[in-house]
C-alpha cells in the first residue's frame, strides 16, 4: 500500500473549484501531484483559480459547465476524457443556498437548489461514473454538509438546502453500495460553518447575534478554514482508504456531536 498523498499524473475534476473550499481542494491536490480540471461557471475567476494551482506546482484546466444542466454536464465530461483519455477522481463540490421561511420558499428557488446540490451532484457521478466503470476504477468524494445531518438552528431558514444536503449523503451511500465490486468507491465530507469568500464578511463579524450562535454551538468556538477539508478529501481518494466506501464524515469542529 502507498501509505501517502501520492496523485502523481492523475485526473481530478472537482466542481465550483473557482474560489472556497473547491480551489483549496485543488490546490490539495496539486500539491501532491494531481492534474486538476475545474468545472465552473464563474469564468471571471478561471484566471486567479488557473494561477493559484500553477503556484501550488500544479497544471489546470477549466471548462466552463453548469452542473444543473443534463447536457452542460455530458458536453463538459466529453472534452474532459478526449483531452486526458480518463478521469481517475471526482469531487462534487458545487453547491448554492437562498434562505426563505419553509412557507414563503418560492418552488423556483426550491427547484434552482435542489437542481445545484442534488440534481447537479448525481449528473456529475452518473456521467462521469460511465468513464470510471469503463475504466474498472475511480473515486468519487461529495461535499455534503452538517446541513444535511442536523438542522440548523435559526436564524438559517434553509429546508431546501438541508434536504439538498441530506440527497447528497444518501446518493453518496447508494452509488457506493452499487459501483462497489466495480472499482469505484464514493464517500463524502460534511463541512460545518466555514469561511469562504461568500460568508468571509459575516463570519468576520463576531458581533452578528447568528455568528455568535453558530460559533457558540461549535465545541472548537470557531469557524473553519477551506483548506482544513483538504486532509479528509485527499484521504478518501488516495490508496490510504481503499476499504472505505459509502461513509460522510462531518468537518465541523464537533458541531454534529451535541
Amino acid at each position: 500500500m502507498n501509505c501517502s498523498f501520492d496523485f502523481k499524473d492523475k485526473i481530478v475534476v472537482i466542481t465550483g473549484a473557482e474560489r472556497g473550499i473547491g480551489l483549496a481542494l485543488a490546490k490539495g491536490f496539486a500539491k501532491a501531484g494531481g492534474r486538476i480540471v475545474i468545472f465552473g461557471i464563474l469564468d471571471e475567476e478561471f484566471p486567479n483559480a488557473e494561477r493559484e494551482i500553477r503556484d501550488a506546482g500544479g497544471e489546470c484546466l477549466c471548462i466552463h459547465a453548469d452542473v444543473s444542466s443534463e447536457q452542460s454536464v455530458i458536453d463538459a465530461v466529453k472534452v474532459t476524457k478526449e483531452t486526458f483519455g480518463r478521469i481517475d477522481i471526482l469531487v462534487n463540490n458545487a453547491g448554492i443556498n437562498k434562505l426563505f421561511p419553509a412557507e414563503e420558499m418560492p418552488l423556483a428557488v426550491w427547484q434552482q437548489i435542489m437542481d445545484v446540490n442534488l440534481t447537479g451532484v448525481f449528473l456529475m457521478c452518473r456521467e462521469v461514473g460511465k468513464v470510471m466503470l469503463e475504466q474498472g476504477t475511480g473515486n468519487i468524494v461529495n461535499v455534503a454538509s452538517m446541513s444535511g445531518l442536523i438542522v440548523n438552528p435559526l436564524p438559517q431558514t434553509q429546508c431546501a438546502y438541508n434536504s439538498s444536503k441530506a440527497g447528497v449523503i444518501m446518493l453518496t451511500k447508494v452509488l457506493a453500495n452499487e459501483w462497489a465490486e466495480r472499482g469505484i468507491r464514493v464517500n463524502a465530507i460534511a463541512p460545518g460553518f466555514t469561511k469562504t469568500p461568500l460568508t468571509a464578511a459575516r463570519l468576520s463579524n463576531l458581533e452578528d447575534p447568528a455568528v455568535k450562535k453558530w460559533i457558540g454551538g461549535t465545541p472548537m468556538n470557531r469557524v473553519a478554514d477551506p483548506e482544513e477539508m483538504v486532509g479528509l478529501v485527499l484521504y478518501f481518494a488516495s490508496d490510504l482508504s481503499t476499504f472505505t466506501t459509502g461513509t460522510c464524515v462531518p468537518v465541523d469542529g464537533g458541531y454534529t456531536c451535541l
